[in-house]
Formats: structure tokens, sequence, C-alpha cells
């Protein structure tokens, strides 16, 4: 699971998340900051809880769409800290493709969730 590509992109973009988040202001520990970390976490958690249950087709499936909805959070809270000026307008744009990326892949997998799935 570490070895996939989406998994790595999305812990890259986590990290990154984790070391802006830092500077937010201390009025956003309980909101924001703490919204927009989980979520980016939870792309890779449930990347690890469905690829582990992977014998289950339905199951895999179903985490990495999880795992696209906790993306979407993170890109919603991205254009929060944007609007708020807690990030400029450049690593907007850089930490939003970056979740476009990962859509896709997931998407991909999705799509051939068979090949994934198959002899465990």
């Amino acid at each position: 699971m570490r070895d996939l590509e989406v998994y790595q992109l999305a812990l890259e973009a986590a990290m990154e998340i984790f070391e802006i988040s830092r500077g937010f202001p201390k009025e956003e520990i309980y909101s924001l900051t703490d919204q927009i970390r989980r979520s980016s976490r939870s792309v890779c958690v449930n990347l690890a809880e469905g690829w582990r249950r992977r014998r289950y087709k339905a199951v895999f499936v179903n985490k990495l769409t999880d795992a696209e909805q906790e993306a979407a959070e993170t890109q919603t809270w991205l254009e929060f800290t944007l609007r708020c000026k807690y990030i400029n307008n450049e690593m907007f744009k850089m930490l939003d493709e970056k979740y476009e990326h990962i859509f896709a892949k997931l998407i991909t997998m999705e799509r051939k969730a068979d090949t994934f799935c198959k002899a465990v």
C-alpha cells in the first residue's frame, strides 16, 4: 500500500498541509486547523483501510469513495484558508492541483477495482 503512488501523493499533501497549518492563527486551532489536518490525513487512512480489505471489492471501492470525499473536503478547507489569507494563491493552486491529481488516481483505481481485488 505504501508503494501506491496515490498514497504517497496523499501523504505528501497532508504533510504539506500540516506544515503550512502550523502558521495559522491560534484562534483557528480547534476549527480550520484541526479540520484541514483531519481531512487531509483521512485520505491516506481510507486508502490504507481499503487496501487491507481489498479481498472484498465493494468495501475496497467504498473506501476509495471515502478517500475521494475526504480529498474534496480538504479542497474546500484549502479554499477557506485562501479566502482567509492564511495561504497565498500560488500555494492554493499547487495544493489544489495535487488533490485533483489524487482524485484522478482514485477514480482510476475505482474503475479498475477488479485488478486490485484479485486473489489477495
